[in-house]
């Protein structure tokens, strides 16, 4: 302990820290009321751990896979209850027919809305055009309500004609 290198820090009865290149060099045996604090181990290596936690993962993996190809499900997935819109949802796709189109469709959706999301985001750094389409929004708001909702016969008009086109998409029921 006493040839600790010179930049260690040293801690004295009075429990003040105390730098031992600013003190002239004393030995340990000398002064028994100073204690040195020993070096910290070096860091623990990454990659002794790493190898574990991927053998047990490509061992679940394995597993999950020889589950579904002799047919039995694993134990996680037994136990676990699909919410009732996930199982409609997969009714829905197994009755699809064209399931490339479906696919295709979303892709093409999901492409469309992020390049809207763009434009109006171009169109909202303009100076003027904010503004004037804000205006409009709130006039065509004000003349709806005005012309269906005010007075109650344009409103049983507005709930049919919302029933007609509901009967026009799903069919009659």
């Amino acid at each position: 302990m006493a040839s600790t290198s010179s930049s260690a820090l040293t801690i004295s009865s009075s429990s003040t820290l105390v730098d031992t290149k600013a003190l002239p060099r004393q030995s340990a045996a000398a002064s028994p009321q100073c204690v040195t604090l020993p070096n910290l181990p070096p860091p623990p290596m990454q990659s002794q751990k790493r190898p574990w936690k991927s053998t047990a993962y490509c061992r679940k993996i394995t597993r999950n896979v020889m589950a579904m190809a002799t047919g039995e499900a694993p134990a996680e997935v037994a136990t676990t209850e699909l919410p009732e819109f996930v199982k409609t949802i997969q009714e829905a796709w197994d009755k699809v027919e064209d399931k490339y189109a479906v696919s295709s469709l979303g892709v093409a959706a999901v492409v469309a809305l992020w390049g809207s999301t763009g434009l109006i985001s171009a169109i909202d750094r303009l100076p003027l055009i904010p503004g004037v389409l804000e205006v409009v929004g709130i006039g065509y708001s004000g003349w709806f309500v005005y012309k269906y909702m005010v007075f109650k016969p344009d409103r049983e008009a507005l709930i049919e004609k919302i029933r007609d086109i509901y009967r026009e998409i799903i069919g009659s029921s």
